[in-house]
């Protein structure tokens, strides 16, 4: 595949690496330097764009590329309450457009895992359930990308639930996201199901950016096969 890298901080460069050891090409580097060469005439050979930028840039950027009749597989958190605009928007050019909040695919097993403890214990108002997620300092979005998933995961499933805070919480309705940034952790993940007896917990605990980067990359090699809007559910075979 031609691919177009669009953004090229730590992700993108991993990304581009990883594609390249999976005998892609990396056809067209945008960053914060050429961002007027994501046009048309610079598309017009790519079989798919990955996108990691920021959520002011990420709308324009799928445009451009739906346009020019580019796929595009996203992880630039932050720019959801565009989610309907950008979906019909891709839908209307006949294009394809993979969005998630993170790409590991051992997270997205996780986030199956975290449904469907979320069910077993809606029954047992004794616990609370807390989050906490922990980050590098360089993040800029907080709570992360993955915890807001994961807690919406969590208030679906819970009637008591009616939205998460990012703080810690003793309010029956909410749903507290602890998020803390230190040194250059890629990112672990803790939910919390705590009673006066015992307490539940699982996490998962990045070891590097690798897996990230290596999901974005199979995930473009399924988005460039594929049409409409797309996700690691529906390419992991997940149930809902």
């Amino acid at each position: 595949m031609n691919i177009a890298l669009i953004g090229y901080g730590r992700m993108g460069q991993e990304i581009e690496t990883i594609a390249k050891d999976r005998g892609h090409k990396i056809e067209l580097i945008i960053d914060i330097d050429n961002p007027d060469d994501l046009n048309a005439e610079n598309l017009k050979d790519i079989d798919v764009a990955i996108e990691f930028t920021i959520p002011k840039a990420a709308i324009n950027n799928y445009k451009t590329c739906f346009d020019a009749g580019v796929p595009v597989v996203s992880g630039t958190t932050g720019w959801l309450e565009k989610w309907d605009e950008v979906t019909q928007y891709c839908k209307e050019k006949d294009s394809a457009f993979f969005y998630a909040s993170n790409f590991s695919l051992g997270v997205n097993l996780f986030f199956d895992f975290n449904r469907k403890l979320a069910r077993m214990m809606k029954p047992f108002d004794q616990y609370n359930v807390e989050m906490t997620e922990v980050h590098h300092t360089k993040k800029l979005d907080a709570p992360s990308g993955t915890a807001i998933s994961l807690a919406d995961d969590i208030i679906h499933e819970y009637d008591q639930l009616s939205k998460w805070v990012n703080h810690s919480s003793n309010n029956k309705n909410e749903l507290g996201i602890i998020s803390e940034r230190e040194g250059d952790v890629p990112g672990i993940h803790t939910i919390k199901y705590d009673s006066d007896v015992d307490y539940i917990e699982i996490t998962h605990s990045a070891k590097s950016r690798k897996g990230f980067a290596l999901g974005a990359v199979i995930a473009a090699e399924y988005t460039a096969k594929n049409k409409g809007i797309l996700s690691m559910k529906e390419m992991l075979n997940l149930e809902d």
